[in-house]
């Protein structure tokens, strides 16, 4: 008897059956670009083995011009077809089942051919797009058709027609892009006659025994988006025209609500998808923030879908459904919603990967094999580095002994796991204790580690992460200084007004904690919908509240100060800091760069302003909170090269770049796999 019997359910589609009811949805990993075909393919063939009954590549141009950026992957050639084929043949040998993706971007297009239904400037392009004639339309809607016939003869099981996010169809549905007056535009009959069209037109070409699955914009997240009797009227269209799936799109990239980010709640828009249930024939997809078998379990077990689509978690764990059905959950290394792996490179033009697993999309590359000669080797530091580096190890078969000064692992992941928004990252830390445990991992905690320690090993790990860099102000001595570390492990009381001390990622989160002291609303989801001003599309046009965001009042008055003269939070994630900015905002707190840090005062902290140190002024505030940044804390490895005993130096210690997570996980697994 499974745990999780509608998930692991198989759903005939009538031409093909899927094992259970879990879609890979699609993500542009960049692979595609690269031209190295074995490695696109071992990417999905990896997730094929690992259980998911059906994988959505990332999006493949229809067309040059509908490409995100110019020499965007498509179908284009026999050659591609060829390359393509490889992919595919992988992924069914593997015993998986795969979808293309055809992504026409639209006005979202990285370049000057971009086009659209009017023209109209996206906000998050530099390109205005072209407006299409009768005669451009006809050729965007045989593009897509010849996709999808080459999407088959490549070996694919189906295509996923890109109807959401903002992308070229969405363009055509909202009066928020389509100002025509022909009849493809005007009512919505007339702007929905595209994406129907599209579906039709594909579905002639290739039968009835291929799986077209359409992506469907449920909540705009935009003003003067879609209504929900208008979605419920395109999602009958588009089954009348032929759609095998309907799969669910939420917001605009535009859009100015979070909508995948750590800080959104789980399965935060399954709701949406549950309004549909009913209303069309054949089986519905809901998606996002759907990250364990527990949550997806729920989502369908309560009838908001008939299949789940996860993308990011199969970044974070290839085998997710394979350790779902084997009864191991906890096994599942946990997607963070943190972005910084995955989209932060995707809108960087990097090859994408994941923060928790580095192996993902460099499969091929770096790979965890048995090891040939086991060694004796000590780790020292259980933050993400030294964790990574020693469950790594032990896989490999060699004995880890793991050392930290603390009474338990984690480091500096566990300040991270008690800020407001950042709950997954509990979960990560009690993944990785469950892997230090079934690994065969021997901890001493709570242990001052000293060289002498180390002697006998074959091979010693520095990974002891970083102290707080001191900012030298005059009289921090103050008891009303205090470090970040002090503030996030709850160990001091902080007054009703506070100045934070340095605005890079810690800041912003030392000034989350205090303007919420505690209350989270991505634990609750009503609260998170008002805060951000989401409502039902069946109230109001795109989903969006009338009122805008309605937050609750902060829990203190709160100053985020930076010395360098930029906007605060300029070197935030890509794709994530202008949340951490707007939360920060809502709760009414005030970011100030290019000051200087005069001394400390029985009122505050007095500051200046440019190299002139003009306009001296006192922040009044009743805790000034020290977030300078962090020096690599080098005092074992530097005993170490004096005793002549060798180390590897990795993580903080080796670089102190803010709580650089991602870069000290990469270097452990990738020095692990070598040891």
């Amino acid at each position: 008897m499974t745990n999780y019997p509608h998930l692991l359910s198989p759903l005939d589609l009538g031409h093909m059956t899927l094992k259970n009811r879990v879609i890979m949805g699609s993500m542009h990993t960049g692979l595609e670009e690269t031209k190295d075909w074995n490695r696109v393919a071992e990417f999905y063939a990896e997730r094929a083995r690992g259980g998911v009954a059906l994988m959505v590549t990332g999006g493949m141009a229809p067309s040059r011009e509908g490409g995100v950026f110019p020499g965007a992957a498509g179908l284009f050639t026999d050659d591609d077809i060829a390359n393509h084929r490889i992919v595919t043949d992988r992924v069914h040998d593997a015993g998986g089942l795969i979808a293309m993706q055809i992504l026409h971007a639209g006005r979202y297009a990285y370049g000057p051919e971009c086009v659209s239904a009017s023209a109209i400037k996206s906000p998050i392009s530099p390109f205005p797009p072209k407006a299409l004639d009768e005669e451009g339309i006809e050729k965007q809607i045989a593009d897509f058709v010849t996709a999808t016939t080459r999407a088959r003869e490549a070996g694919y099981d189906g295509v996923e027609i890109m109807g959401s996010e903002g992308y070229f169809l969405n363009q055509f549905l909202v009066t928020h892009v389509n100002k025509r007056t022909d009849r493809w535009g005007g009512s919505y009959e007339n702007r929905m006659r595209l994406p129907v069209e599209v579906v039709r037109r594909c579905r002639e070409a290739v039968g009835p025994d291929f799986t077209i699955i359409y992506r469907l914009s449920m909540i705009d997240l935009i003003p003067d988006g879609s209504t929900h009797d208008e979605v419920v009227q395109l999602a009958q269209a588009v089954e009348a025209a032929g759609a095998t799936l309907i799969n669910t799109g939420i917001g605009w990239h535009e859009a100015r609500i979070p909508t995948i980010a750590t800080s959104v709640p789980r399965a935060a828009f399954a709701w949406v998808t549950k309004k549909l249930m009913g209303k069309v024939g054949i089986p519905l997809i809901t998606s996002n923030r759907i990250n364990t078998p527990e949550v997806a379990e729920e989502v369908l077990a309560t009838g908001c879908a008939d299949l789940v689509s996860m993308a990011r978690p199969f970044l974070a764990d290839s085998q997710f459904v394979a350790k779902a059905a084997a009864g191991t959950p906890e096994t599942i290394a946990p997607c963070i919603a943190c972005n910084q792996a995955c989209l932060d490179h995707t809108f960087s033009g990097k090859i994408s990967s994941c923060l928790v697993n580095p192996r993902a999309c460099h499969e091929t590359e770096l790979v965890v094999a048995p090891t040939e000669m086991p060694k004796r080797i000590a780790v020292v530091g259980a933050g993400p580095a030294g964790l990574s580096t020693a469950i790594t190890a032990a896989e490999r078969g060699h004995a880890v002994t793991l050392f930290d000064r603390a009474a338990e692992i984690g480091g500096q992941l566990n300040m991270a796991k008690v800020v407001p928004g950042k709950e997954e990252f509990i979960g990560f830390v009690d993944w990785y204790a469950r892997m230090v445990e079934i690994s065969g991992v021997k901890t001493r905690l709570g242990t001052e580690v000293t060289a002498d320690m180390l002697a006998d090993f074959d091979e010693v790990v520095i990974a002891t992460g970083v102290v707080p860099r001191d900012p030298g102000i005059e009289g921090q001595d103050d008891a009303r200084v205090v470090s970040y570390i002090d503030v996030l492990r709850g160990g001091v009381d902080i007054g009703d007004r506070v100045a934070v001390v340095g605005a890079g990622g810690i800041g912003f989160d030392v000034s989350d904690y205090l303007v919420h002291d505690g209350h989270s609303a991505t634990e609750n989801l009503p609260e998170w919908m008002t805060d951000w001003g989401v409502t039902d599309p069946a109230d109001h046009r795109g989903g969006i509240a009338p009122e805008g965001p309605q937050p609750s009042g902060p829990a203190r008055k709160v100053t985020l100060l930076q010395r360098k003269a930029e906007a605060p939070g300029k070197r935030l994630g890509k794709t994530t800091g202008w949340i951490h900015r707007a939360n920060l905002r809502m709760k009414d707190v005030k970011m100030m760069g290019g000051v200087n840090y005069e001394r400390v005062t029985d009122d505050g902290l007095m500051i200046s302003t440019g190299e002139a140190r003009e306009d001296p002024r006192v922040i009044e505030a009743d805790t000034i909170v020290l977030c300078a940044g962090q020096l690599p804390d080098r005092s074992l490895a530097d005993a170490l090269e004096a005793a002549g005993t060798p180390c590897h130096v990795i993580g903080g210690a080796d670089v102190a770049a803010e709580l650089d997570a991602k870069r000290a996980i990469d270097q452990g697994t990738r020095l692990a796999a070598t040891l």
